[in-house]
């Protein structure tokens, strides 16, 4: 097969992005376009395939990606020394529906999980332990270490999953939304299927007092949350393992069935990115995400300064006028959140995604929107909102990874399909798939990434490939497979800060 050395992604892009480095004086074909390469283009990199004047658009996915800020020759690169972003300030929105029906499917797929009493799923069953307030991180891991060695042999029986707690400064000297915010992640947590038993861990003099916190949950079930205020103990370390104790035994009633992928939510979240994440992991997570909704279950995509200059093409996949209207209060509160603090709203993409080759926001954004494929947009979360119904929903949050995956398993997302170019090895509460742009990260990163997306760039078919990675996640979601950050015991917690800290 003859080699490619660069891939024009759509009929009207004017740039095409390297395959791999190639050298200055390279002759090269690109649909039927013939040129001479002008100088060295490393892979990952854009090269213009026509001369493009100061002020003239770059062409990249079909959309604009920023505007150049010289004269570009053809057949140079175009990186942030030639190119700028196009976005400037807040703009009016106007709903023009272009929405693609997913075809349902009726030879339903299965996986194997824990129904719970409540109707929910849960893809493992495990006890977490969740603090009210930061002080007491020490004790509650020290808790958790000692339980883990009381149930060793249940864990390695299956009988139960794991046993883990999650470390956050928050809970006291917060005002405001910022408690608002940290009440309801936690809260999200407490009700999640994954856990079939919590420990919720106070000290009892923070600002989330355990009686302000049960308000924030509303109802659940006292087998199945158990609670402890340490200021009240004599001994919390062994006070704690007997409440755990307790939910051990709850636990082990809990017995695998066939559940149907229509109960799967799955969250999903691009981090470290590279100009391949929106070639061939987004896309493909894309796919994935389409087949995942045609069964009838939930897909939740969330990062919403990532959808700064690609808004519009998510908008006009709302739903109805209502959806859409949410949708632009998204947006729009983000870009109020940024502009009361004084900062711009369209800052470049991080270190590491310029040194992969993303020179825009609006490019990165273009790139980062297709891991929600082309499904109708039903419903818009909020910051620490839980889903109550199917389909692709998109849901309030910042780009930052651990503040983001926390905020989709808040939200009730049991799995997190994970994109990256660069590498990344952090782990949500939730087993986090790790998918790969690119084959260099793969083969040099294999004990942080689950699944090689890099594999399109060798012409392997998208659809044989999304037809592994299904697989994959059925028997991730059945228990069969452990992701990395499962192996690795790389589980963590963000909460989202705006405001004052007393």
């Amino acid at each position: 097969m003859k080699r490619r050395f660069f891939l024009k992604i759509n009929s009207k892009d004017n740039v095409a992005v390297a395959l791999c480095h190639v050298k200055k004086g390279t002759k090269i074909n690109i649909n039927d376009q013939e040129l001479v390469v002008q100088e060295d283009i490393p892979k990952g990199y854009k090269i213009a395939l026509t001369s493009i004047d100061k002020g003239e658009d770059v062409i990249k996915y079909g959309y604009g990606i920023g505007r150049a800020i010289q004269l570009i020759k053809k057949g140079t690169c175009i990186h942030i020394h030639n190119l700028e972003t196009g976005l400037k300030g807040k703009i009016e929105y106007h709903y023009k529906p272009d929405l693609k029906e997913i075809k349902s499917l009726n030879d339903m797929l299965y996986f194997r999980g824990y129904e719970r009493g409540n109707g929910q799923v849960g893809i493992r069953n495990e006890i977490w332990v969740i603090n009210t307030v930061g002080c007491v991180n020490k004790p509650a891991e020290k808790m958790v270490l000692s339980a883990k060695q009381k149930y060793r042999a249940e864990i390695e029986k299956d009988e139960i999953d794991g046993i883990f707690n999650f470390s956050h400064p928050f809970g006291c000297s917060q005002l405001g939304d910022d408690l608002i915010n940290t009440q309801k992640i936690l809260a999200g947590l407490v009700k999640h299927p994954n856990a079939v038993g919590v420990l919720i861990v106070g000290l009892g003099c923070e600002s989330n007092l355990i009686s302000e916190f049960k308000k924030v949950i509303g109802d659940y079930n006292d087998n199945r949350v158990k609670f402890i205020n340490l200021q009240d103990v004599k001994d919390e370390i062994e006070e704690g393992l007997n409440k755990i104790d307790m939910l051990v035994k709850y636990a082990q009633k809990f017995k695998v069935k066939d559940i149907p992928v229509s109960k799967l939510k799955m969250g999903l979240k691009c981090g470290g990115s590279d100009s391949f994440s929106g070639i061939t992991a987004n896309p493909l997570v894309g796919k994935i995400s389409d087949r995942i909704l045609s069964y009838g279950g939930t897909v939740i995509l969330t990062e919403v300064p990532e959808m700064f200059g690609a808004e519009k093409i998510i908008m006009n996949r709302a739903q109805n006028k209502k959806t859409f209207q949410k949708i632009v209060d998204l947006i729009n509160g983000f870009k109020d959140y940024f502009l009361s603090n004084g900062q711009t709203i369209y800052e470049n993409p991080s270190p590491g995604n310029i040194e992969g080759g993303i020179t825009t926001l609006e490019e990165k954004s273009l790139g980062c929107i297709k891991k929600g494929g082309t499904s109708i947009i039903t419903d818009v979360l909020f910051y620490g909102d839980q889903t109550t119904r199917n389909g692709l929903q998109l849901l309030e949050s910042p780009g930052n990874d651990l503040i983001s995956t926390t905020a989709l398993t808040a939200a009730g997302a049991q799995i997190i399909l994970f994109t990256t170019g660069r590498g990344n090895p952090l782990g949500s509460p939730v087993p986090t798939i790790k998918i790969s742009t690119n084959n260099e990260l793969f083969q040099k990163k294999n004990n942080w990434i689950d699944f090689n997306a890099g594999q399109l760039i060798d012409r392997v078919d998208m659809n044989k490939l999304a037809e592994d990675l299904i697989v994959y996640i059925l028997k991730v979601a059945s228990g069969k497979v452990r992701t990395k950050n499962e192996i690795n015991n790389y589980r963590d917690i963000g909460i989202f800060k705006k405001g004052v800290t007393l």
